[in-house]
Order: structure tokens, then sequence, then C-alpha cells
């Protein structure tokens, strides 16, 4: 199964949660157990997996990625302004697999599946999520 999940972002570097709608997927298919792929489509954004106790912990990974890899000193802002959102995008990843266990993914009490904004705001966002069940 898949199928894509849409989302419209609202600042320039973010962390969107999108937990929930993976998990609504997982049990609309009716998955017991197999993986889910998360993939985020386009080359300034990535998947991660972290924490969603506060909002501390996603305030610091982009306070950390901006230290980085700042902002309008690399050779890719001559066409489109945006190297720094390539370069995060990158190092962070575009997708994460995860494992389904017993209709839920496999997530510890902590984690979350976030989508990473690197070139907002913007008014649509993709992410394919593709179901595998283990039958």
């Amino acid at each position: 199964m898949q199928k894509i999940i849409t989302l419209s972002t609202d600042r320039k570097n973010g962390l969107y949660d999108i937990t929930n709608e993976v998990v609504s997927l997982i049990r609309q298919n009716k998955v017991k157990t197999g993986i889910a792929s998360v993939y985020a489509r386009g080359s300034t954004a990535a998947i991660m997996i972290q924490e969603n106790w506060d909002q501390s912990v996603q305030n610091d990974v982009i306070s950390l990625l901006k230290k980085m890899i700042p902002a309008g000193i690399w050779e890719h802002d001559h066409q489109d302004n945006n190297g720094d959102a390539h370069l995060k995008a990158g190092l962070v990843g575009p997708s994460e697999t995860i494992p389904i266990i017993d209709y839920n993914p496999g997530l510890s009490t902590w984690q979350n599946i976030f989508f990473c904004e690197f070139d907002g705001p913007r008014e649509r966002r993709e992410i394919v999520v593709t179901i595998i069940a283990d039958n």
C-alpha cells in the first residue's frame, strides 16, 4: 500500500509531526506486522525520528543545523538562494523505515515521525508512505 500525505509549512525551517497520519494509514490497512517507509519528496526536505515531549528538542535540532550549515555562503545560493536547505536535507536524509508491531509503528514512548522543512514556507509538501505487510 502506498499513500501520499500532503501538508503546508509556515516557516523557513521547522519540524512537523506526522506520526498520527502514519499511524492512521497502518490501522486503516489493518497491518499487524511489517514496515512503513516514510519518504519526503523534494531536495530541501527530510524525515526524522525524534522526541516530541516538548518543543525544545525540535528547536534544538533546527538551531544545530543552522549553526552547522549557515545560510548565504554556498555556491548553490547563486542559483536560488537555498544552498543551506539542500545541505540540511542531505544531512538528515529523505526517509525513515519504521517497523510495524501489533498495528502500530514500532516507536518508543518518546519517538515521533517528523517532516523537516528547510526551505519554507511551502503551500504543498508531499510525503510518500509505503507500507509493506508481513503476510
